[in-house]
């Protein structure tokens, strides 16, 4: 707790001689010892003491305590030492000491708590250093070791290891030296460290260290732990002040002189002011009876508390607010609530008072009122902690109303009183049974409340240590809750044929209990199952706590047995696994934002969490069976009922855990619940007509129109693991598989959910150590069967992943399963999808190898697969028309059909690119006149400008050349006009004419007819129409270049130029045309004089 370098700070108390003046104490401490006489703190028996401290049970105590240490005792424990001074006339010194001695705490369970956080659970045995910490494995390892570093911890260890030394007690002041051993890189270091004490608490300290924490540091602890188990060993002296009255004057100027030389240099200014004021009659220190004395206890007026630093509680929340949404400030600040929790529980008034720092470093947090203006929202963390600042206009219950409603609340109310305070409380006569009795039919007690408010009530009791009165409550509460529960369901069969018949209903609760900022549902599980793993004696709290110091005990919960007002074979562990699951159960409607809709899935989750450890035995699974078929039957009062508002919260996370609970002891009912559960209503396409009774301030329920539900991508991934563990657990079940699938196709909404289960089911169904469980094979690839179609007119990323994985499933249920998905393809792929990997993939070897199939089933899913090919290529004559040929060319005449399609399409619908592959598709499988008759095709959805020399097609144009000049003279003529009309491209067209002028036209041509074997004139059709193109393209392709040509591409043109005169040169009289071109360039352009030197300069 901040301990600093530092003298205490002054002390309240001032203390003079009797008789001094009107203002001094009426009192007389009675003397008897010298100056600096003083007594170990041994009591009258060094055994009743230590039984006293807790070290030995009273009861084994050697010899019985004397009446002055019993009664100085007492008084140590609520008296200020003023009130007793002016109480009596004259103290004994023996009764001085007795009472000095006994002021000083004796339990270490305080000391722990102001030296570490709670790490634990709410139970102090979980504070670190203390017992029930579960340790095992690396993990639990390194919590050990984490915990060692604990100050508590370091404290025990220094301690222990005799670091200890110069104790010395004066008074109500504890002062001692602690040598803090070396370390590899840090030297031995040895700190001083004093102690104020009043009435067994600590009121002070301060540590030469120089640690600045919220908490007591290591060298405090061990000081404190020296006197508490060695008090026999420090020496004790009454306070200064006592002693300086027993001193005359050459004394007290000796004591003053001795003590200013021994400290001259810290203490010598402050000793001459001291003396200027004191000699100066008019001063203020003349003007105050008496001198304040550090050690002579509190005065009446003093609060008692233990010390805590206020202004680093304060600095250290605002360190953590600082950090943002850093993980470990977050954690931080909730041990900060868990300190403040366990303060309360030990009725420590420091609770109150650290809850109230922390609330005003909150509200005094900049960034507050910035983000309310800007309409920012609130960080998780800060939400987490405050659940939830609300500053909208909304009737919304945030955390200040429930705080000032929270102000408002008494316990004043008799029955309550009665209830709290009283195992026995009963009314046997009582015959009300009106929806608020006050008892039930057993006579039992009950308590109606708001039920959040009621818990709130119990976790007020727990939290300040009244956990027996919080139990009382708690179980008055859950046996209102279930009375409830039986009316709810009486209410439901009266009114049940007309909700049935509307199929709507306007029941609802606003106010969830799971998820609610007062966790009430949680409140009463944790209070119960605190009374399930403590035994009596230790209910109240730390039991024997320096007995258990440093052991591990793991948590074990138990049928204790029953409280009067419990059933037979009811006990605390039934009661809170029962409130649990009607809290789980219970209907509500999802609460508004982001936040709120995540805490309610969060607090679900972890309160299953915590049913989960809970080993079930047969009286539990009564519970279970008893709870299921209420929700079951309950109607709109349960999230499990018939009917249900749309915008429930839904149940498939509880019903989960319903489910996997249940089977083993009762898988009807167990199937049933999970198949209830299922639903997600707030997905279907529709609100029922009559559902529109909800609040203004609530999303309308709209036609077609969803509500904001932020958290709507967990809650289908919920509903897809519940679907998940019944498809496992049905695995074998013809009935329940179908049932199931039923479910699924009739509730999940998402294909990615459904892809998701259809990939279960197919893993379940092949597991390696047994044969496919063929149903569920069937199951898997109904529902990848329902995903095509769900997702076939919608852009999807894992679209082919999921095609593949279907036409996997297929083959793995048998080949008539892979003919059904080709014949019926239309209603599930696309064409592309149809051609280019499902009947691709079915016609593959593997296939045929992986199905063992004859020649017959073979030939049946060849003549599927063609029919496919040619649907899908009539469709999409673009994008199936090469798989298509492909797939139908070992068959003639679907073959024919094929290429047929492929030339109607042409004309109209297919690109130049598409029929230049298809062309040379032909080409590879030996059909050169069909991929020449393509290429022309092709080449009339051309057009090539005059500078696009790296276009894509010119490969294809080059390609489609050679072909025709490869087939003969007739063919290459016929292309060649083709050719002049798409390609404006200069380059281009004299690299073709060069080709064409370097070999013999045609190795075979039409009708088999050899060509003569000459090559072919460029002044003669039609190389002469090509040669009179490429000029012609070279020419305006220069104009062109000429119009925005910078100096930086002189060079470039006139390379250009040098290979336009080689395609010129190529004419009979091309030296002429090209001398002609160059001179018309000079004319026209003799403005670039510097271009045109260039040109003079290479071309004359």
């Amino acid at each position: 707790m901040a301990e600093r370098g530092q003298l205490p700070a002054p002390a309240k108390r001032l203390c003079c001689r009797p008789g001094y003046g009107s203002g001094c104490r009426p009192g007389q401490r009675a003397g008897g010892a010298g100056p600096g006489s003083g007594a170990l703190c041994a009591g009258p028996s060094s055994a009743a003491a230590a039984a006293a401290l807790g070290l030995l049970p009273l009861g084994k105590t050697q010899s019985p305590e004397s009446l002055l240490d019993i009664a100085a005792r007492k008084v140590a424990e609520k008296w200020p030492f003023q009130r007793v001074e002016e109480r009596f006339e004259r103290i004994p010194e023996p009764v001085q000491r007795r009472i000095v001695y006994w002021s000083f705490p004796r339990s270490e369970r305080e000391i722990c708590m102001y030296s570490s956080f709670n790490t634990g659970a709410e139970d102090p045995t979980a504070v670190p250093g203390g017992a029930g910490t579960a340790l095992g494995g690396a993990a639990d390892a390194a919590a050990a070791a984490e915990e060692n570093r604990l100050p508590f911890r370091r404290g025990i260890a220094l301690l222990d290891g005799g670091c200890v030394d110069n104790v010395l007690q004066v008074g109500f002041h504890l002062s001692g030296t602690v040598t803090e051993p070396a370390m590899q890189s840090e030297p031995e270091t040895i700190c001083n460290v004093a102690i104020s004490f009043d009435r067994c608490k600590i009121t002070s300290v301060t540590c030469s260290c120089g640690n600045k924490d919220i908490f007591y540091c290591a060298h405090v602890v061990a000081l404190s732990l020296y006197r508490i188990r060695k008090p026999d060993q420090v020496k004790l002296h009454l306070p200064i002040s006592e002693t300086l009255f027993q001193m005359n004057r050459d004394q007290l100027q000796k004591f003053v002189q001795y003590l200013i030389t021994v400290h001259h240099t810290e203490v010598l200014p402050t000793a001459q002011k001291l003396a200027d004021e004191i000699l100066s009659q008019n001063s203020e220190i003349n003007q105050v009876h008496g001198a304040p004395d550090p050690t002579a206890g509190a005065s009446i007026d003093d609060e008692n508390c233990w010390h805590l630093d206020e202004e680093q509680v304060q600095e250290q929340v605002k360190l953590f607010l600082s950090q943002g949404g850093y993980h470990g400030s977050g954690k931080q600040l909730n041990l900060l609530f868990a300190k403040v929790r366990e303060m309360l529980k030990m009725r420590d008034s420091n609770g109150a008072r650290m809850l109230t720092l922390i609330t005003e470093q909150f509200m005094a947090d900049p960034r507050l009122s910035l983000w309310r203006q800007q309409g920012t929202a609130m960080t998780d963390k800060y939400r987490q902690l405050w659940d939830e600042l609300d500053s909208s206009n909304r009737p919304h219950r945030t955390v200040f109303t429930r705080a000032i409603e929270a102000c408002d609340l008494h316990w004043q109310d008799s029955h309550l009183q009665h209830i709290i305070s009283s195992d026995l409380y009963t009314n046997y006569c009582y015959h009300d049974d009106t929806e608020n009795s006050l008892f039930d039919f057993h006579g039992w007690p009950l308590w109606h409340e708001h039920v959040p408010t009621a818990c709130a009530r119990v976790d007020a009791l727990q939290s300040h240590g009244y956990p027996r009165e919080a139990l009382r409550l708690a179980i008055a509460i859950v046996n209102t809750l279930r009375r409830q529960q039986q009316k709810q369901l009486e209410m439901f069969r009266a009114q049940k044929k007309e909700l049935l018949h509307r199929g709507v209903t306007s029941i609802m609760n606003l106010e969830g209990w799971v998820g609610h900022p007062l966790d009430p549902i949680g409140t009463l599980f944790n209070s119960l199952m605190e009374a399930c793993r403590v035994d009596d004696e230790s209910f109240h709290g730390f039991s024997d706590f320096m007995e258990n110091m440093g052991q591990c005990k793991s948590l074990e919960y138990q049928h204790l047995p029953a409280h009067k007002f419990l059933e037979e074979g009811e006990s605390y562990l039934t009661l809170a696994v029962e409130v649990a699951l009607i809290g789980l159960g219970q209907q509500r409607i999802m609460p508004d934002g982001l936040y709120t809709q995540e805490k309610v899935c969060r607090n679900e989750e972890q309160l299953i969490s915590k049913l989960q450890e809970i080993e079930l035995d047969d009286t539990l699974v009564k519970i279970f069976r008893k709870q299921a078929v209420f929700l079951l039957e309950a109607g709109p009062y349960s999230g499990l009922g018939e009917v249900i508002h749309r915008e429930s919260v839904p149940m498939h996370t509880f019903a989960k855990y319903l489910f996997t609970s249940l089977l083993p002891h009762d898988a009807e009912l167990a199937y049933k619940t999970a198949l209830r559960a299922m639903r997600l209503l707030v997905l279907e396409s529709t609100a029922p007509s009559g559902d529109m009774s909800r609040p203004h301030h609530i999303a309308s329920v709209v036609p077609n129109r969803y509500p904001r539900w932020f958290t709507l991508s967990h809650i289908e991934s919920q509903q897809c693991e519940l679907a998940s563990t019944m498809l496992t657990a049905a695995k074998g079940d013809v009935q329940r598989l179908e049932t199931v699938l039923e479910s699924i196709q009739k509730n999940i909404h998402s294909s990615s959910h459904i892809f998701k289960l259809a990939q279960d089911a197919f893993k379940i169904a092949t597991l390696m150590d047994s044969l496919p469980d063929i149903t569920l094979l069937k199951v898997s690839l109904e529902l990848g069967l329902q995903v095509m179609r769900m997702t076939l007119s919608t852009l999807n990323w894992r679209r082919r992943e999921m095609v593949r994985w279907l036409v996997t499933c297929a083959t793995e249920v048998g080949v008539y399963a892979l003919d059904s998905i080709m014949q019926n393809w239309f209603t599930l792929f696309t064409p592309t999808e149809a051609t280019s990997i499902v009947a691709t993939t079915v016609m593959s070897n593997s296939t045929i190898v992986r199905l063992h199939l004859d020649c017959h089933q073979q030939e049946k899913l060849a003549s599927s697969a063609r029919t496919l090919a040619l649907q899908c290529a009539m469709k999409d004559p673009q994008n199936c028309a090469l798989s298509a040929l492909t797939l139908c060319e070992k068959d003639h005449i679907a073959f024919e059909t094929a290429y047929q399609i492929v030339l109607d399409a042409a004309t109209t619908g297919m690109s130049y690119s598409q029929l230049f592959t298809i062309a040379r598709y032909m080409e590879h499988r030996g059909y050169p006149m069909r991929a020449y008759k393509l290429a022309t095709l092709a080449m009339t959805h051309l057009n090539l400008s005059y500078n696009q020399d790296t276009h894509p097609a010119i490969n294809d144009v080059l390609w489609a050349c050679a072909l025709s000049h490869s087939l003969g003279k007739n063919e290459l003529a016929a292309i060649i006009p083709l050719v002049v009309k798409s390609v404006k491209c200069a380059t281009v067209l004299s690299d073709i004419l060069r080709r064409c002028t370097l070999t013999t036209p045609g190795m075979v041509g039409l009708h088999g007819r050899r060509n003569s074997g000459k090559l072919m004139s460029l002044d003669k059709a039609p190389l002469r129409q090509l040669l009179d193109a490429t000029i012609g393209a070279y020419i305006n392709t220069t104009h062109s270049r000429l119009t925005h040509i910078s100096p930086r591409h002189y060079s470039e043109f006139i390379e250009f130029l040098s290979k336009a005169r080689e395609t010129f040169l190529m004419a009979h009289d091309g030296h002429i045309q090209f001398t002609q071109f160059i001179d018309n360039l000079k004319q026209i352009y003799k403005g670039k004089k510097k271009l045109m030197m260039l040109v003079r300069e290479r071309f004359g």
